[in-house]
């Protein structure tokens, strides 16, 4: 999942970036179809490659420390407020 994530941001950064630099730079004796593609399959192949990395680093853990966490972060259990078993003084 952080792979296609990861790629698809990186395609649309490499879609804007490369666009900014054909604009200024011109594209090259390659063309322009064929340098916004590079940029776009480098820079999406890059941060697809990272985010991948940092998902599998995310959900590799152990059981006991899911656990720990889900006992962290559940409701609170508040008690019922008990009865008076004697009678007030008076």
């Amino acid at each position: 999942m952080g792979a296609m994530m990861g790629s698809t941001v990186g395609v649309i950064i490499g879609f804007i970036f490369g666009s900014v630099n054909i604009m200024r730079f011109g594209a090259g004796p390659n063309g322009v179809m064929r340098t916004l593609g590079q940029y776009m399959l480098g820079s999406g192949a890059t941060f697809g490659f990272f985010m991948s990395i940092g998902s599998t680093i995310r959900q590799d853990t152990s059981p006991l420390v899911a656990e720990a966490y889900a006992r962290a972060h559940r409701h609170p259990f508040i008690m019922p407020r008990q009865s008076c078993r004697y009678p007030r003084e008076a």
